[in-house]
Parts: C-alpha cells; sequence; structure tokens
C-alpha cells in the first residue's frame, strides 16, 4: 500500500471501498482486509452507507453502494457525448434521417445529442428536450433491459406492452409509428456501457411518408451499427 494522501479518515474509507471491490464482506470481513480496528471498520462502513457509497446485501454484509454506477455513469457522459457527434452524423447521411441519443433521467428520457437534416421537415427534438418514457421507440429501447420492478411500473402508463420489450430484447432494435406523435416514424437501438448495461438509445426518425410503417426494415441496420460504434467506443475509453 502506498503512504496515503495524509488525510487519514479519507484513505481509511478507501480501503474500505478497496476492501468491498472482491465482493461481499462482514464486518468481520472488512477488518480482515483492511487492517482497521474493528469500531472503527463498522464506523466507516455505516458513514459510507449513508452517502450510499456502499449498501447491504440480503444477508446484510457490506458491498459497493449504487451511488458508485451513477458517479461512473456520470463520468461516462463525457466520452460518450464526444463519440457522439460523428456517429450521428454518420447515421444521418446514410439514412437521410435526423439521428439523436437518448438518456433516461428519472421518468423521462432527454436528447443528449443530434444530429439534424440539412433541409426538409424538422420534425425532431432539440439537445436538452425531455420526452415521456410512455411512448416511443428509444423509450422502448431505455425500458426494455431495466430491472423486472423498474419495467413493470414503466409499462404502467406506456402505448407499448411487456410482449413488445420481449421481442426488442429478442432482436436488439426497436421500432415506432405514430407512437409519440401522428405521422412521425422512428427505430432505436441500445448503447451499452463496458459492463453491459444500456446506458441510452439511438435513434433515427422522419415522417411517416418516408420511414413507411415498417421503418425498423429500412434503416434498423444502420442505426444497429451506430449504437454498436458508441458501445465499442466507451469500451475503448475504459480500457486507456
Amino acid at each position: 500500500m502506498d503512504n496515503g494522501s495524509g488525510v487519514g479518515v479519507l484513505d481509511k474509507a478507501a480501503l474500505v471501498l478497496a476492501a468491498l471491490e472482491a465482493g461481499p464482506a462482514t464486518l468481520a470481513g472488512l477488518v480482515a482486509g483492511t487492517g482497521l480496528a474493528r469500531p472503527t471498520a463498522h464506523r466507516l462502513a455505516v458513514a459510507l452507507e449513508h452517502h450510499r457509497l456502499v449498501a447491504r446485501d440480503m444477508q446484510g454484509r457490506f458491498v459497493l453502494g449504487p451511488r458508485l454506477a451513477e458517479l461512473s455513469a456520470a463520468a461516462g457522459e463525457d466520452r460518450l457525448l464526444a463519440a457522439a457527434g460523428p456517429v450521428l452524423a454518420r447515421l444521418r447521411d446514410i439514412t437521410g434521417e435526423s439521428a439523436q441519443l437518448w438518456r433516461r433521467q428519472g421518468e423521462h428520457r432527454v436528447c443528449v445529442a443530434a444530429a439534424e437534416r440539412p433541409s426538409g421537415l424538422r420534425d425532431t427534438i432539440p439537445v436538452g428536450s425531455q420526452l415521456t418514457m410512455n411512448a416511443g421507440s428509444a423509450a422502448q429501447i431505455l425500458l426494455a433491459w431495466e430491472d423486472p420492478e423498474r419495467m413493470h411500473r414503466g409499462l404502467q402508463n406506456a402505448a407499448f406492452s411487456a410482449t413488445a420489450l420481449s421481442g426488442i430484447r429478442r432482436r436488439g432494435w426497436s421500432q415506432s409509428v405514430g407512437e409519440r406523435e401522428q405521422g412521425v416514424a422512428s427505430v432505436s437501438a441500445p448503447v451499452r456501457s463496458p459492463g453491459g448495461k444500456v446506458i441510452a438509445a439511438v435513434s433515427v426518425s422522419g415522417p411517416l411518408e418516408r420511414l413507411s410503417r415498417q421503418p425498423g426494415r429500412m434503416h434498423a441496420p444502420a442505426v444497429l451499427a451506430a449504437a454498436d460504434r458508441l458501445s465499442e467506443s466507451l469500451r475503448r475509453a475504459a480500457a486507456d
């Protein structure tokens, strides 16, 4: 171990988190893994639990907490947005339709990047806009791989069904026709973190006259390729 930062309590908290990296630990396991005195290990683990950096499993053992995953996702945001510009521009050029990148925030989805068609009908949403999670192909993607409880809640007022989400998980992409807005169709595919979690959706959208009532037949391969390129760029960044 190094000599520490000179801030003792932080160094000890870092020891607790490092010990939990190996998996769940009882208090005795934490003491053994960190070399800290039992009262100190307990006090730090409980304090870290208060900040959601540590949590407890079903057996009451200490585990790494959900806040770490949230911070990791936030750290990945810049990498995702940096990679999104050229990927969305290429997707727009290949399909001739506007392309977007969506992230989930609470009960909404937010357009975090977009590449507009240079001319014609401007039927997409400006960057920063919030839309409901109840309709649209991007909402389907952002809900399809959620844990069962969150998926069940999301389906309660949705324009799509659990059966539809099951089909999306099987084929890896989604489409919507007039689901969110009459006369507009879209196709979406998932962007995954290096750990495999769906963290965003790539979409193309446009008028029904161009995309037809089966927009996936036309554009799913290009949308899937764009989503895969973004997922790969996140994997490469994480490996550096």
